[in-house]
């Protein structure tokens, strides 16, 4: 039997990309196959489709690490999940027994890794999952937020509670506000009590970002976002820089700092090799800080503020999966705000 599966037999441009036939995935014994209903693009998608450095794919390879839908299959080890129950996917794998996964933080895991990048993901109309790797997904959640939540809104909660340990009454500046982190990262510092300073390319854009929790924009377009920082604080700089764009912003998010300030990063859009102004890291004190998706606890606390319809994914737009390459521009060109959703033509 076969499905139909977003694939490609090589890395480029969308030009690789097809929505054609592929064996139908079978449960390991730990694992959950799920008829997907909906799933979401992410920039992670377009990076595996063209190619990362150090990660040599089985052709051909299914991307994407966000997806909701059904169980329609477990395997014999598999006693949380039963056919008919309602799921989304939670990316983030390690193989267990090291340290790090014992201490009860599988993303420092040796061998961890993420469903889409390094392993077939869940672009189909069909997905063998592992059974740790899925959270519930309650009556009353549409299936475009199911799908377009998980990855954006653990990555941005772990990366600004956790690791960047956000507290009430700070500040905080968010690059790129228009993307899926950096718009759940917006929200998650707004509940979280920070003053919310967040930068986009256009009004339209920046209109959302206040919608969803921004106290100050910024056109980075029009502005040098630094010097706006510094006029918009007098003088003084925010505690925290949320920076996933990386080569290009780099510089400047120091120069937004406060002393004793942090810049957190869990991406590198537009280069992960940048310039870096280390007296001003060491004389101002600054922290650098990474973070890698979050721990299955951490996701299932953000998404039950999700669930609940206390913070929301924004679907720029819907597509069937068969118009994947236009999903994959209106990420790479930066179309519009928030999230991009893919049905499975079979649902529409």
């Amino acid at each position: 039997m076969t499905m139909q599966a977003v694939q490609f037999d090589s890395h480029g441009d969308r030009d690789v990309l097809e929505y054609g036939e592929f064996p139908d995935p079978e449960p390991g014994r730990d694992e959950v196959v799920i008829d997907v209903k909906a799933a979401a693009l992410n920039h992670l998608d377009i990076w595996t489709r063209r190619g990362l450095p150090g990660i040599d794919l089985d052709m051909p390879h299914i991307p994407g690490s966000d997806a909701a839908g059904v169980v329609d299959e477990v395997g014999d080890g598999v006693s949380r999940f039963e056919p008919g129950d309602r799921v989304a996917v939670l990316a983030g794998k390690s193989g267990g027994g090291d340290e790090f996964t014992r201490k009860g933080d599988p993303t420092l895991a040796p061998d961890f890794h993420i469903i889409g990048e390094h392993v077939r993901g869940v672009h189909s109309e069909y997905a063998a999952v592992p059974a740790e790797n899925l959270t519930p997904v309650p009556e009353g959640v549409d299936w475009e937020t199911a799908a377009a939540s998980p990855l954006v809104f653990q990555t941005a909660w772990r990366m600004l509670r956790d690791r960047g340990d956000l507290k009430a009454g700070e500040s905080v500046l968010v690059l790129g506000a228009s993307g899926g982190v950096g718009h759940a990262a917006v929200q998650i510092a707004d509940h979280a009590g920070a003053e919310v300073f967040a930068t986009a390319s256009s009004q339209e854009k920046l209109d959302y970002a206040e919608e969803l929790g921004a106290d100050h924009t910024i056109n980075y377009e029009e502005a040098d976002f630094a010097s706006e920082i510094r006029d918009l604080t007098d003088g003084r700089g925010v505690d925290m820089v949320v920076d996933h764009i990386g080569a290009q912003t780099w510089q400047d998010s120091l120069k937004s700092l406060v002393k004793g300030g942090r810049v957190v990063t869990c991406g590198a859009t537009t280069g992960g090799n940048p310039e870096t102004d280390i007296n001003r890291i060491f004389w101002n004190q600054l922290q650098v800080i990474g973070s890698t998706m979050a721990t299955p606890g951490q996701a299932d606390e953000v998404l039950d503020l999700v669930w609940q319809g206390e913070m929301e994914p924004r679907v720029r737009e819907t597509l069937p999966m068969s118009e994947i390459a236009r999903a994959h521009e209106i990420i790479e060109d930066r179309e519009g705000f928030g999230k991009v959703v893919v049905v499975p033509d079979s649902e529409l």
